[in-house]
Order: structure tokens, then C-alpha cells, then sequence
């Protein structure tokens, strides 16, 4: 079956320059479709699939930067292609700002414009391409993918589920640090019809006020001492998709002001601009800290806590997913023997009752890494008991640590918390920082802090 020619919109009100356009597009192999007037223009764009727009920039019942709006309105990627008079050139700049392919001058040259439809067709194409490819990378991140068959997590996909396919509203999802929170937020993204646009997450306690502020929203040349050049913010790079802020309740409240506004208007500045920008984008943030108490004590504002959870989502802690464990050690033997190059099969059923019965109060992240650590000393092809001795302990729900029974000094307990953990793991720091639920840097730190010797310095 023949493939179906592209298709050129000519808008002008010129019956002649409308003749050559459609005389020299169809010779060239297109298929040309034409309007006199913004009405039919759009009639046009709406009842017929338009590769191409052609448009003038002056039309007798409408301005050409109105008309090229309602166009994207109907179809935000199709490539318009605007026609000015010399003195309109400013103008012509102007659209290419709110989304115009490119402009020609009239009168002009059907060579130039027939190069300017082929090359917008390319553009077309290669965006056509990028989202399929994001589509297919973003797979994995599906809600359908998310693990776990408890009671906890089918009530949870079922929510994402709805969430993905209703309007792009605020999500605010809650939970302990470790119950992924960000598997979430993608599986919303990439199960919905944003898939194919940018998913962005900046983690809100990562950077400081000011960058975090010229991070989210960009800023202008000159804004400040290196702002050299005008820079986009992640809002107007996830334009059509996603922005994830996670840590939300660690942001600032002078920033807070600004999200609401953003939430509410759809609109924003960049730091030092003068004018609105206007994006479209899902915005789904996430905290692990008790929102309700931290509005209570003044550090959030209220009016941004009830607009962000419009759709509010709670991501159940490990001990409540009964039976959920067993099918993430799978999960994650899988992924790892992939990773190491190992051919282990399975935990033995010893050892996945004890992780069953295991508090895993770092939830599915202290799993994986407790099941990381298990493959890396494993030996043979099956994870025992022995393997995972000390992660969990010889006994269901055993405590690691102890507290003392007074006279709590918290620096000397974090120094002991320290010290243990390295001598369990024979002076491993990465082993020890993830027994603690530290990375790299926290342990090292500490272990500078508190002057302890390590006998293996490893990374």
C-alpha cells in the first residue's frame, strides 16, 4: 500500500500566491490543501491531518500570531511556516518565539520555500522519532511494572492507574523514605499520554535557594554575576511532560510563593525577566516528612500543601506489602545477575522467610541494597541464611543495633552506630555505609569526624 503524501496547509488570502503555492507544492510530490481566512484555516486543521502550514502573516478576519496560536492549540507539533511583507520581519521573529517553523519574506522565491517545507517535514519526522524512542525507554517505568500483588500495592496501581489517564492535575505522593516514591511519579508519567514528552526530576534539598530557583523556573542574561546568557528552566524543558520534585517539603518558602503562583496561573518568570512564560506540565512532588505537621509549624505553606495534593498518593511501607519481599529478592537477583555477570537462581526459602518477617525499615531500597550485598558475597547459586547474616540478623526481625539503656548522647551513639557497622563488615565502607542507609560521602565523613580506624579502605 502506497505511502500517503505529505500534506501542505496554504493560508493566504491571495488567490494568485495560493495558485503558485499549490502549482509548485503538488509538482514537488505534496499533497496541498487551501484556505482564504483564518476560519477556514482552522476548519481545516481540525477536519484534515496537516504535516505542513503555510501562513500569512496578515489575514482579513484575523492576526496571523492569533491564528498561529489556535493552530498549535489543535496541533502543538505540526510546523508553520510564516509568509510577511519585509517590513514585518520583527513580527515574523516574534511568531517563531510562540512556535513558528520559520518565516519567508514576500515577495518570495518557491525554491526557498519549497527547501523550508522539506526541511520542516525532516524536523517533523526526527520529533516524531524522539518521542517514539522515549515512549519505548519510559516502558519499563510503566505502572504495570511497578512490583508487588499485596492488597497495598493493587490498591496503589489502581490509583496510578486512574491518575495516568484522567487530567494533567498536581500529585502529591507520601511515604517513607524508600518506598519509591520516584517509581511512582514515573509510572504516572510514562502510563500517560505525556509519555512521549520529558519526564525531569530535581531533587529540592539538593540545591541551594538561588540555583534551585534559576533550576526550576531559568533566568535571563545578566540576572546575576554569571548569568552570561538566557537560560531555560527544567518547566519549560518538560513542556508537555513531567516535572518530579521530590523533597518538596524541603523547599524554601520564598520558592513555595513562586510554585503556587506556577500551579495556579500556569505561568511564570524566569529570575530577572520582565515577561510570563507560559508552559504546560504535570507537576508531581514528593515527600517522606509529615506535610500536615510541617505546615502546622510554619516551615510550609499551606495554600501550596492543599494545591499539590489535589491527588494525594501513599506509597505503603515494605512491612505492610505481605508477600510483596519474595517477589522483589526475585526481582532484583535477576537484575543483578546481569549486572555482576553471576548465575545465582534464588534465595533459599529459609532465608526468604527471615526477609519476610524482616522490619526493613529503609523498605524496597534497604531490600535491594541488602540483596546487592548478598550477591557480591554469594558463591554458589543459591542465597542462604548465611549470606544475608548481616543484613537481617540470625533471628526474624532481629535489631542490628541496640540503644543503651540512659544517658543517650546522640554524637557518641552515631560514633558507636559507626564503629559497629565497620567492624561487622570488616572495615568495608560501602558495606557499612549501606548497613547504615548512608552513601559513600556520609560514611567517609563520619569516619573523618570521629577519627575511627578502618582496616579495608575500600571505595
Amino acid at each position: 500500500m502506497p505511502r500517503p503524501l505529505p500534506t501542505v496547509l496554504v493560508v493566504d488570502d491571495e488567490e494568485l500566491i495560493r495558485w503558485a503555492l499549490d502549482q509548485s507544492l503538488t509538482q514537488a510530490g505534496y499533497r496541498v490543501l487551501q484556505a482564504a481566512s483564518g476560519r477556514e484555516a482552522l476548519e481545516r486543521c481540525s477536519s484534515d491531518s496537516v504535516d505542513v502550514v503555510i501562513l500569512d502573516y496578515r489575514l482579513p478576519d484575523c492576526d496571523g500570531l492569533q491564528l498561529l496560536k489556535q493552530i498549535k492549540e489543535i496541533d502543538p507539533e505540526v510546523p508553520v511556516i510564516l509568509l510577511t511583507a519585509f517590513s514585518s520581519v520583527e513580527h515574523a521573529v516574534e511568531a517563531m518565539k510562540q512556535g513558528a517553523y520559520h518565516y519567508a519574506n514576500k515577495p518570495f522565491n518557491l525554491q526557498e520555500v519549497l527547501m523550508l517545507v522539506e526541511k520542516a517535514l525532516e524536523a517533523h519526522r526526527l520529533r516524531r522519532e524522539v518521542r517514539a524512542l522515549r515512549a519505548t525507554q519510559g516502558a519499563p517505568h510503566s505502572v504495570e511494572r511497578l512490583i508487588g500483588e499485596s492488597p497495598a500495592m493493587q490498591s496503589v496501581k489502581a490509583l496510578l492507574r486512574k491518575i495516568a489517564a484522567g487530567p494533567a492535575s498536581t500529585v502529591l505522593i507520601t511515604g517513607e523514605t524508600g518506598t519509591g516514591k520516584d517509581l511512582a511519579a514515573k509510572a504516572i508519567h510514562y502510563s500517560s499520554d505525556r509519555a512521549s514528552a520529558m519526564f525531569v526530576n530535581i531533587t529540592c534539598s539538593a540545591l541551594p535557594e538561588a540555583l534551585l530557583e534559576s533550576e526550576l523556573f531559568g533566568h535571563e542574561r545578566g540576572a546575576f554575576t554569571d548569568a552570561r546568557q538566557q537560560k531555560r528552566g527544567l518547566l519549560e524543558m518538560a513542556a508537555g511532560g513531567t516535572v518530579f520534585l521530590d523533597e518538596i517539603g524541603e523547599m524554601p518558602r520564598t520558592l513555595q510563593a513562586k510554585l503556587l503562583r506556577f500551579l495556579e496561573e500556569k505561568t511564570f518568570r524566569r529570575v530577572g525577566g520582565l515577561k510570563d512564560v507560559s508552559v504546560d506540565v504535570r507537576v508531581v512532588a514528593a515527600t517522606n516528612r509529615d506535610l500536615e505537621q510541617t505546615v502546622q509549624d510554619g516551615k510550609f505553606r499551606e495554600d501550596l500543601y492543599y494545591r499539590l495534593g489535589v491527588l494525594p498518593v501513599t506509597m505503603p511501607p515494605l512491612r505492610d506489602r505481605t508477600g510483596d519481599v519474595t517477589l522483589l529478592v526475585n526481582y532484583f537477583i535477576d537484575s543483578f545477575n546481569r549486572e555482576f555477570g553471576k548465575h545465582v537462581q534464588s534465595a533459599s526459602a529459609t532465608a526468604l522467610s527471615q526477609l519476610e518477617a524482616h522490619h526493613w525499615p529503609g523498605n524496597v531500597r534497604e531490600l535491594k541494597n541488602a540483596v546487592e550485598r548478598a550477591m557480591l558475597l554469594a558463591e554458589g547459586e543459591t542465597l542462604t541464611v548465611d549470606t544475608f547474616d548481616t543484613i537481617v540478623g540470625r533471628s526474624a526481625g532481629s535489631q542490628i543495633f541496640q540503644l543503651p539503656a540512659s544517658g543517650v548522647n546522640l554524637e557518641h551513639l552515631e560514633r558507636d552506630l559507626v564503629s559497629q557497622a565497620l567492624q561487622r563488615t570488616s572495615g568495608s565502607r560501602t558495606r557499612a555505609a549501606a548497613l547504615l542507609g548512608l552513601n559513600r560521602d556520609q560514611i567517609r565523613y563520619r569516619i573523618e569526624k570521629f577519627g575511627l580506624e578502618v582496616g579495608r579502605r575500600d571505595s
